[in-house]
């Protein structure tokens, strides 16, 4: 019973928070209750093809796939490609298709925690007007109070829909470290009001822009959220690309502007 007891408690902790009793979970997976039962007692061991099975029933994401065939003693499945690896250039080409193609608007490429991986020079060149240049390897974030904040006016109607999106998240992966995530976002001074408060701004468009405003520039952004259709790697299923749409002319006339300044400067430099 030891040997399998990892793997008991996950499918049992799993069936639970997707919501389904052992009788709804046994008739997805066409087994008899008893025997789920028993797998999620210890008293019985489920076979390689039965874990898949159960996985795919509770629409487990591929890193706790892997995770749950390691508790019942069998290999990992499903691998995990850096994303600069050879066999993701055709998924690198497409990604920088992608970025490019929202120029002059900005595109953003990241990973399951929100950590950025990837941007176009738009999101580059926003984020260079709000706080500056950023160094090597810096992470520009959207919750912490002195980064983003002073400049987003209504952070507190963004930060609740971002923070709803993590929680989210924390359903969907059931993993710690995203759950450690959700609780460290909810630390940043402010969240926890923000997330009760009522919107700072009425309701007149379909989709709740980003407003930023420095000095006598206003810019309104609303964004949209991609996924890789199918994914059969760990990185590429948790991989999002996040695009940004002007909600008003005056913000696409100014980043169509910047755009164009950095190609005159980059012109002048090699002349």
């Amino acid at each position: 019973m030891s040997r399998h007891q990892g793997f008991a408690d996950s499918l049992r902790r799993w069936r639970r928070h997707r919501g389904l009793s052992q009788l709804d979970l046994a008739g997805h997976t066409e087994i008899s209750q008893r025997h789920l039962s028993f797998m999620e007692l210890g008293r019985a061991s489920p076979s390689r093809d039965m874990v898949m099975r159960l996985a795919a029933a509770l629409d487990v994401p591929l890193r706790q796939h892997n995770a749950l065939l390691a508790a019942a003693g069998f290999a990992p499945v499903w691998r995990q490609t850096d994303l600069a690896a050879p066999e993701l250039r055709e998924i690198r080409k497409a990604l920088d298709y992608m970025l490019a193609q929202q120029e002059p608007f900005p595109a953003v490429a990241v990973d399951r925690h929100w950590n950025l991986l990837q941007s176009n020079s738009g999101a580059v060149r926003l984020i260079e007007f709000l706080v500056g240049p950023l160094a090597p390897g810096a992470s520009v974030k959207l919750v912490a109070p002195d980064v983003l904040r002073p400049y987003l006016v209504n952070w507190a109607d963004v930060v609740r829909y971002f923070i709803r999106s993590v929680e989210a998240d924390v359903a969907a992966d059931g993993t710690p470290e995203t759950a450690a995530l959700y609780e460290r976002l909810l630390g940043y001074q402010g969240v926890r009001a923000a997330i009760n408060a009522a919107p700072t701004e009425p309701a007149m468009t379909p989709v709740l822009p980003m407003h930023f405003r420095k000095g006598n520039t206003s810019l309104r952004l609303f964004t949209t959220i991609a996924t890789l259709g199918i994914p059969l790697d760990i990185t590429l299923q948790e991989l999002r690309i996040e695009c940004f749409f002007p909600t008003d002319d005056e913000t696409a006339t100014i980043m169509r502007r910047w755009s164009a300044e950095q190609r005159s400067a980059a012109q002048q430099a090699s002349a």
